[in-house]
């Protein structure tokens, strides 16, 4: 698949799974055998479960939860997107009430694809700047 074909499968899962919560996306974009590699506790490593599980949980905590894309590079398999992520705390998250605050912080993943899905992905989110902003961490 071209760079181009990589960076339209990486857009729709911003835009349908993410930002429109129809995570059934995720099963058509990304293989049963993918790996994620970031630590979130408790969550799955492998599959289309794997990002199902993770937005089912932030989906619950944020239901406002959007994830902008401000910049997408794609060379090769690979497709590296810098996003706004931002949200309002509206659920129990990871055994914290909610808030009511909102967050708004910036990310990097970078996706790995074959034949039009994902196989591998890694992320990088200011979970600090995040949990500042919710009133969960003392301000540095």
């Amino acid at each position: 698949m071209s760079t181009e074909d990589n960076k339209a499968v990486a857009n729709r899962i911003y835009r349908e799974a993410i930002n429109e919560a129809n995570l059934a996306v995720f099963d058509e974009l990304v293989a049963e055998d993918s790996i994620e590699h970031d630590d979130f506790p408790g969550m799955p490593k492998r599959g289309p479960d794997a990002p199902k599980a993770l937005f089912t949980v932030f989906g619950g905590a944020f239901p406002d939860l959007h994830m902008t894309v401000e910049d997408m590079i794609a060379e090769g398999d690979k497709v590296v997107a810098r996003v706004t992520v931002s949200g309002t705390h509206q659920g129990e998250f990871m055994g914290i009430p909610p808030t009511a605050k909102s967050f708004n912080v910036r990310g990097i993943d970078i996706l790995e694809l074959r034949d039009g899905q994902v196989i591998a992905h890694w992320g990088v989110m200011n979970e600090r700047a995040m949990m500042e902003q919710l009133g969960l961490a003392p301000e540095m």
